[in-house]
């Protein structure tokens, strides 16, 4: 077995920068090739090193006179340039541990290379730094097509956008509010001297002071309290379904909103819907832990004929597919994994999917278009679009919640941004169905 850290770490980062995997995906598969003491300084080199990958590729691109053959020896001279230049390793340490890598993933033909690189950007670092502060994709440290486009959207914003981009995020909860009052738990938060504070935005939100594994959690275990982003808990405040309605929550994985729209209201009849089969399985198992019961349907969001019965929906919420590019933060292998292409096909898919779900919307019904996107290409103007030709629909986006300002009004709906102290970006339009 293979259970050198940064070999492993090469590996996933190998896989991100060919598109093939999320850290998702590969982070767990290598967590189990190396010593439960390494797993943090693994999880620390994947994250950190797609986190600042626009950025060590430009260094990259300074140091090697062309760009290695073999994509493991770029993603080791990454990872090289990443504890250099972001962890307190010593340099000699993480260069001799890098080159060692190379050794342990049979490229001992690369150690030379990669030496020297590194030992280069070791000596030049301050140079290098200048030569390249002017950059927008070194000073941002997102790929310049993303830049470009959050500079064009938000000229104003976007600095503050990408700073949050590039921090940890916060670790939010979500309350049962069936179960427990936000002020009792964090009461019980304070008894188990684990710091936090109510949540801005959201009135059942509770935003911790450190990051800690839910096994800390007084509650989890029994559904007294979920993760989940601030931003991200409006969605069924907004939908705000009442009791004894049939609500469909479209794209439903991996559940969280499916278990807030029931904690809310419980006395609905609630279809979640997902067209990925692992991924239900998670909305499955959020449900069991929360206590809640749904009507779970693995099926494509478009192909209506193949699953509705016909009986028209009270409410439905549509978290439709989008590029992330509100979650960057927990997300950072979105700065390697996304392509500019991918906007206007996503663009597509989400006006596809919303003419597909209003149809099965009652008269006189809502539906809320949310994505955890802040390009306007997926938000303001596809829903701008579907209005402008959908003549029983109209926007009703609220702009305050619970007395809480949120989000900036957009055209049609409501954008939050990222913010290293709050909620994740997303972006809200609440639609009626005119009768």
């Amino acid at each position: 077995m293979n259970n050198d850290v940064r070999a492993q770490a090469a590996q996933v980062l190998t896989s991100l920068l060919a598109g093939q995997g999320s850290l998702a995906r590969l982070l767990p598969r290598a967590e189990a090739n190396v010593d439960e003491r390494d797993r943090g300084l693994l999880r620390e080199l994947c994250y950190g090193g797609a986190r600042t990958a626009p950025r060590l590729q430009l260094l990259a691109g300074k140091l090697l006179r062309k760009k290695p053959a073999d994509a493991e020896v770029e993603a080791l001279i990454l990872l090289g340039l990443y504890q250099l230049e972001y962890t307190r390793i010593p340099d000699h340490a993480a260069i001799s541990a890098t080159v060692n890598a190379a050794r342990v993933l049979e490229l001992d033909r690369a150690t030379g290379l990669i030496n020297g690189v590194l030992r280069n950007a070791q000596r030049n670092r301050e140079q290098l730094q200048r030569k390249l502060s002017g950059n927008p994709q070194f000073s941002s440290m997102h790929p310049a097509w993303l830049q470009q486009r959050i500079k064009a959207a938000w000229p104003e914003r976007a600095g503050d956008i990408f700073r949050a981009n590039n921090a940890n995020p916060p670790m939010t909860l979500r309350v049962n509010s069936a179960r427990v009052s936000r002020d009792e738990y964090l009461q019980t938060l304070a008894a188990a001297e684990i710091p936090a504070k109510a949540s801005a935005i959201s009135p059942v939100g509770i935003a911790l002071e450190e990051a800690r594994a839910v096994t800390e959690l007084p509650g989890f275990d029994d559904g007294l309290v979920s993760v989940q982003d601030e931003s991200a808990q409006l969605a069924a405040l907004l939908l705000a379904p009442a009791a004894g309605e049939r609500v469909l929550d479209a794209c439903a994985a991996p559940g969280g909103k499916s278990c807030h729209l029931l904690e809310q209201q419980p006395d609905i009849h609630l279809a979640a819907l997902d067209i990925d089969e692992d991924r239900l399985e998670r909305v499955a198992e959020n449900l069991a832990r929360t206590g809640a019961e749904a009507e779970l349907i693995c099926a494509d969001a478009v192909e209506t004929d193949a699953w509705w019965d016909g009986t028209p929906y009270d409410r439905i919420l549509l978290d439709a597919p989008c590029s992330a590019t509100g979650v960057i933060r927990r997300n950072p292998d979105i700065k390697l994994l996304r392509r500019e292409s991918d906007i206007g096909e996503l663009a597509q898919l989400q006006g596809k999917i919303l003419r597909a779900q209003w149809q099965m919307l009652k008269s006189g019904g809502t539906l809320l278009y949310a994505t955890c996107s802040i390009l306007p290409a997926e938000n303001a103007e596809v829903v701008a679009r579907f209005v402008a030709e959908t003549e029983d629909a109209s926007d009703n986006t609220p702009q305050l919640l619970g007395g809480a300002h949120w989000g900036e009004p957009q055209s049609v709906g409501m954008q939050i941004f990222p913010d290293p102290e709050g909620g994740d970006g997303f972006y809200y339009a609440l639609l009626n169905k005119t009768e």
